[in-house]
């Protein structure tokens, strides 16, 4: 139940940089929308969650170095990113249903 309250919580940190994309020519601002949503829904049903985790941090970090904002909720989001890949998917996920949950022994 923890990583799925990880997984929704970084799926909603990503969703939050829209404004990011205000600043940015109409093409860039339209594939870094798509790509937070994209990566939201990934993280929201748990498929390729390690890779989707990663890739939230790394728009967090962009997000970060676009929005020239260093502030400590980007950061703390980055660092939910980086450990929801670590964990892994959890037993309420798709990545489970698909590959049988991984249980360390």
């Amino acid at each position: 139940m923890g990583l799925l309250i990880l997984r929704v919580a970084g799926g909603f940190s990503a969703l939050g940089l829209g404004h990011i994309a205000s600043d940015l020519v109409d093409a860039t601002a339209l594939l870094f929308r798509c790509a937070v949503v994209g990566d939201s829904v990934l993280l929201w049903i748990g498929l390729w969650t390690p890779i989707a985790a990663i890739a939230q941090a790394a728009i967090q970090i962009d997000a970060m170095i676009l929005g020239h904002r260093y502030d400590s909720s980007s950061m703390v989001a980055a660092a939910l990113g980086l450990a929801l890949a670590m964990l892994g998917p959890g037993a309420w996920s798709l990545d489970a249903r698909l590959f049988g949950r991984k249980r360390i022994v």
